[in-house]
């Protein structure tokens, strides 16, 4: 069995990090991708789906705190989970959540060099955070798989 989630999308909001008393942080944003297809009449109709996105290690919340913005474009590697709570008037709720095993910031970044404009670059492959490191997991540069 498989469970397994690609996102390509844009953050809703900035991450947001929470800090617990055993040395570990979580960070959760949401997370919108958009579909644009042309209906039947001619019109381009565009539909966002939004996503609770989780990066359950501590390291992953730092990181992302740190270069993750409102709006940055994130590939997003993870699984999907539900979970249930009881609100507070004792009712079930349930919350579905993409739990990243690995995320991957693609916005173009500004020459930090002393002159002149333009240029940047897209994040490279070391840009990518992987939740472990297993070498036979194949190559972590997937700018190769993004349609752009």
């Amino acid at each position: 069995m498989v469970n397994k989630v690609t996102l390509l999308g844009r953050l809703g909001k900035d991450p947001q990090v929470k800090n617990f008393s055993n040395d570990n942080a979580i960070a959760e944003f949401p997370l919108a991708t958009t579909e644009t297809y042309k209906d039947r009449e001619g019109k381009w109709i565009e539909i966002t789906d939004w996503h609770n996105v989780k990066l359950p290690f501590k390291w992953m919340a730092e990181r992302a705190e740190k270069i993750l913005k409102k709006g940055s474009l994130v590939y997003i590697e993870g699984k999907i989970k539900t979970r249930s709570y009881d609100d507070k008037d004792g009712n079930k709720r349930y919350i579905t959540e993409i739990v990243a095993e690995t995320f991957k910031p693609l916005d173009k970044r500004e020459n930090t060099g002393g002159e002149g404009g333009g240029g940047g670059n897209y994040g490279s492959s070391n840009d990518s955070v992987p939740a472990q490191n297993n070498s036979n997991s194949g190559s972590s540069d997937f700018s190769d798989d993004l349609p752009f």
